[in-house]
């Protein structure tokens, strides 16, 4: 991104919305939707930096802006402090304004809210009334803001949506606030009024983005998402969708059409989701492309009404599948295709999520669910045990989708042969796994063990087991708090051996809780009387616990792994 494309600094509300500046919200923006809470916060913050001994400066965050001539921006992220902002200051004057009619100080009252509104609101026609205001809200709200906000008139409140009804309450709610702050202040109302938004201008504070296209705008996203700052991507998306509808004869009833399915899609994936949802959704069509990358792709392939809708419809065609791995629990799938799912969810695994989406529009409901199964099978062993690097997953991946949807694949045998790259063999798989170390103190590393240990059982005894149970826990055999009778172990044998997957076994809740931290000698007998043949097995065996005990005792369950985790054809 260029330098001369990109400029950033930190202002004050002041000098943002004070200097002959006009901001517009992009017609398809999200509309306004703060509430009591984000309200309630926003005043705090402000009574904070107005009140005697307050803080100085208080931070606002970021703002994006997009802009040509630097003079009008459109604001890509930052729009609804900037629109409650604006509200604030129009519940200030439309307290000056109740002073002005209750007798208080008319003129030099009517002074203050002629000078505050040509400073933050804009310029008001006094015979028109009609506003040339510094703020223009999207197409769903600017009307009524304009309308009935900006002039203080009576602010009608039937046939309109909930967003303009949010408006119309975060002004009211301010209206009440600041009245009550003004009337327990002490001195003239108006002052105190005028005091609060010169104060509140002058230490609010921002860190402005600004930019000259929409590209540079998903760069500056992409860059702080990186860093924690989320940001909404997906809304300067909807705004370039909504643009290429805009350049090609735009009509009011597909407008709506894509409103309607978009907002349908985002709010049934949530914001958050939908980018990732979005890149799972064309690498599972089109081109790789990285996540940086997927906005220029689509602007780049997306250029007509065609496009658009075409790309709504695809994506609500795979947006079931989406939501099926990522909560299985709400799927209608059969019980063991959510079972692989809510695995892939635990081991976080997500490189196949394209080649899943691709196989689910083309295979049969049991040859889909052999590929899902598939991909349990190599995250176990690639990602879980391996820690295999994940780029080069993502590339095979990507490829088998591609060959999936190009080559008219209708059996799973056909597309686990694409992903023989990476299957560990059952060599390889055996070594990774007889030296796995996982520490159980993270409680999704705890499930996975639970997972491991009871699928290994099935094998062992043909029982099989939740591994979501609560009537038993994993037993660390040497304790996790080791007393007395560990000598064996030296102190860096303790850390070594104690979350290797051979000092793990499965045992009762309440014979686990019993056993504790007592040496192996007393611990033994417990362990021989359990309910689980593997757990009965490593006590019998082992007359006493050391480190080569539980390397052997581990390449023992190497071996058992390597049939419950099995690709035959791969294999």
């Amino acid at each position: 991104m260029s330098a001369t494309n990109f400029k950033t600094e930190n202002n004050t509300y002041r000098k943002l919305i004070g200097n002959g500046l006009t901001y517009q919200i992009p017609r398809f923006q999200r509309d306004y939707s703060w509430g009591d809470g984000e309200w309630e916060d926003l005043w705090n913050d402000i009574l904070g930096t107005v009140q005697p001994g307050g803080e100085p400066a208080h931070y606002m965050g970021y703002l994006v802006l997009q802009s040509l001539d630097d003079k009008s921006f459109d604001v890509i992220d930052g729009q609804q402090r900037l629109t409650t902002l604006s509200l604030i200051v129009l519940a200030v004057l439309k307290n000056l304004q109740r002073l002005c009619e209750e007798g208080k100080n008319p003129e030099q009252n009517r002074q203050r809210l002629e000078q505050i509104r040509s400073t933050y609101i804009g310029y008001l026609d006094p015979v028109t009334l009609v506003t040339r205001s510094k703020l223009t809200l999207n197409r769903n709200n600017d009307a009524y803001f304009q309308t009935y906000l900006v002039p203080l008139v009576h602010l009608p409140v039937r046939g309109y949506r909930a967003s303009v009804h949010g408006l119309r309450k975060a002004f009211e709610w301010y209206e009440r606030r600041i009245k009550d702050y003004a009337r327990k202040q002490a001195g003239d109302e108006g002052v105190t009024l005028a005091s609060l938004v010169e104060t509140m201008s002058d230490r609010l504070f921002f860190t402005v983005i600004s930019v000259t296209d929409e590209l540079n705008a998903y760069k500056v996203f992409e860059t702080l998402n990186a860093r924690g700052v989320r940001l909404s991507s997906t809304d300067l998306l909807k705004n370039y969708l909504f643009s290429v509808l805009s350049k090609h004869n735009e009509d009011p009833h597909e407008m709506q059409v894509l409103e309607d399915r978009w907002e349908s899609i985002v709010s049934r994936l949530g914001a958050e989701s939908f980018p990732d949802f979005l890149r799972s959704h064309w690498n599972s069509r089109k081109n790789f492309v990285r996540q940086s990358e997927l906005f220029k792709t689509i602007r780049s392939r997306v250029t007509d009404r065609g496009g658009v809708f075409g790309l709504l419809r695809e994506m609500e065609e795979d947006m079931d599948t989406y939501l099926a791995l990522t909560s299985p629990e709400t799927a209608h799938w059969p019980a063991p295709a959510k079972r692989h799912a809510q695995l892939l969810r635990m081991f976080r695994v997500r490189q196949p999520f394209p080649l899943l989406l691709a196989a689910r529009r083309v295979l049969s409901d049991s040859e889909f669910e052999s590929v899902l199964r598939g991909c349990v099978v190599i995250a176990l062993r690639y990602n879980v045990i391996g820690n295999q690097p994940t780029n080069e997953q993502e590339r095979v991946y990507f490829a088998a989708a591609q060959k999936t949807r190009q080559e008219d694949m209708h059996r799973a045998s056909q597309v686990l042969a694409c992903l023989s790259e990476i299957y560990p063999r059952d060599e390889q798989f055996r070594a990774m796994f007889a030296e796995k170390i996982i520490r159980t103190t993270d409680s999704r590393n705890n499930r996975v063990v639970r997972y491991i240990l009871c699928e290994l059982e099935a094998l062992e005894s043909g029982q099989h087991h939740d591994f979501e149970n609560e009537a038993f826990n994993v037993e660390h055999i040497l304790p996790q708090n080791p007393g007395e009778g560990w000598d064996a172990f030296s102190e860096e044998e303790l850390e070594l051996m104690m979350y290797r997957l051979g000092n793990m076994s499965l045992l009762e809740k309440g014979v686990n809780k019993d056993v504790g931290n007592l040496p192996y000698v007393r611990k033994r007998p417990r362990l021989q009387a359990s309910g689980f043949a593997l757990t009965r097995k490593v006590a019998d065996e082992s007359s006493d616990w050391t480190p080569a005990r539980i390397s052997a005792h581990q390449k023992k369950l190497a071996k058992l792994a390597t049939s419950v985790w099995r690709i035959s054809q791969l294999s």
